[in-house]
């Protein structure tokens, strides 16, 4: 009886030492090796899009043509949106501020030492065109919303933000420690229950509300309903963040945006925009009131901890957001160029959903080998080049194409492209580009 209670004792001593060095095996995984295994949804396609679909090198001037692996191609790739960025006026001062004061000036954070009258002035002049009492400049959009969203809110407040949201809005959440709620794209009944339900968490805590949405959506090109969604806030309590990154410089009647085309600017509490985007540059920047723009000043860590962004970009986007004021013609060939493209391909039958902007999206039903088998052919048979969008970014059986038209294009590039999407079309459904999908690092 002893000897039997003594055995089972150590047969449960035996188990709990197997079982913990079982579970210390599944617990622990040599991280390499977990990302050998796991690739993500987009880089499970690396070895075979690598170089092509996926980062594909453009050479030559920034322009409606360019080189792609040797060959000429009409690109409708490049958010060059009114053409600045070979602009003979904005060469000329980007080539003598980067002779006069190199990529080095000024050194160290603007709160440390980087700071500069160059760099105010860039800011009181965004501040003025954007008709905002104050603006923080960014040395990058992405980096800046990531870290503006983690500066705005605490613990104790509440996010609300559209499912359509540019990733850096949805990296940004994601550092939020309070609630947060994500609303059907541009869907106003579904952004009111969640206001709903975050005033009822924000009152118990004393927090406040931050709502988030895009101007223009990226993807999809339509434009957020900003003028109900600053309406609600004569029933809710709310601030108001909007990325209006495709806005800026394309919408409105001066180039603000889409506060300025629907007429609620001021109802926007705090307005990102990029200089990556019409501004043919790098770096952003943040409008907003005065104190919220200080606070944001002395609190957003990418900035406080980040070397100021460099002389030449400075003022190389003085002498954009200049152009962009002074030549309302370089905005209306834009849109020229984007309406006789979306007109043709409308009427040639194809569905560019709910686009309110120059962003001129495609969608064909397909799987992840057409879609790339379909880019190939448009590449190399009809030296088009777009990009192509399939899952997980979109649906399933969902393909898009993304055209992005800009002021160096013509009206003759416009012709080309929309007959040979019929073609492309045509092919399609007849079931020509189904098979596997292309190793294009042996084409």
């Amino acid at each position: 009886m002893v000897f039997a209670k003594l055995f089972f004792k150590w047969l449960f001593v035996m188990l709990c030492i197997v079982k913990q060095k079982i579970f210390n095996i599944i617990a622990t995984m040599d991280i390499f090796e977990k990302i050998r295994k796991n690739r993500g949804p987009l880089g499970q396609h690396a070895k075979k899009a690598h170089g092509y679909i996926a980062f594909p090198i453009l050479e030559g001037e920034i322009s409606n043509k360019m080189i792609f692996r040797g060959k000429e191609v009409l690109v409708w790739s490049i958010n060059n949106y009114i053409g600045l960025s070979n602009h003979p006026e904005v060469r000329k001062v980007d080539e003598e501020s980067a002779k006069n004061w190199g990529f080095g000036t000024p050194m160290g954070a603007r709160m440390m030492s980087g700071n500069t009258n160059i760099h105010e002035d860039l800011e009181n002049q965004l501040s003025s065109f954007m008709q905002k009492e104050d603006t923080i400049l960014l040395n990058f959009g992405y980096q800046g919303m990531v870290s503006a969203i983690d500066a705005l809110v605490e613990r104790r407040d509440v996010i609300v933000y559209d499912s359509e949201s540019h990733a850096c809005i949805s990296d940004g959440v994601r550092l939020h420690l309070g609630k947060r709620f994500v609303y059907k794209h541009n869907d106003i009944q579904d952004l009111e229950k969640q206001l709903q339900r975050a005033e009822k968490i924000a009152s118990k805590k004393d927090g406040g509300i931050l709502v988030i949405t895009e101007g223009v959506f990226g993807m999809s090109g339509d434009m957020s309903k900003l003028k109900e969604i600053t309406g609600l806030k004569k029933k809710y309590e709310f601030r108001l963040f909007v990325d209006d990154a495709h806005g800026f410089g394309t919408i409105g009647k001066t180039g603000i945006g889409v506060g300025e085309q629907l007429g609620c600017q001021d109802e926007i509490d705090v307005l990102f925009c990029t200089f990556a985007k019409s501004m043919a540059s790098i770096g952003a920047f943040i409008c907003s009131t005065a104190n919220v723009v200080e606070f944001l000043r002395y609190n957003m860590r990418s900035q406080v901890f980040a070397k100021s962004l460099p002389m030449p970009l400075v003022e190389g986007a003085i002498k954009r957001l200049e152009l962009l004021i002074s030549q309302p013609e370089l905005k209306a060939k834009l849109w020229e160029i984007a309406n006789a493209l979306q007109n043709g391909l409308k009427d040639a039958g194809f569905n560019l959903g709910n686009t309110q902007s120059v962003i001129t999206p495609i969608y064909l039903n397909g799987d992840v080998a057409e879609a790339t088998n379909l880019s190939y052919d448009l590449r190399e048979n009809y030296g088009i080049f777009c990009s192509v969008v399939t899952y997980p970014i979109v649906a399933k059986g969902i393909i898009l194409l993304r055209l992005i038209p800009t002021a160096t294009h013509t009206l003759e590039d416009v012709e080309l492209t929309i007959n040979a999407f019929k073609s492309i079309k045509e092919k399609l459904s007849r079931g020509e580009y189904a098979s596997e999908m292309m190793d294009f690092n042996t084409q």
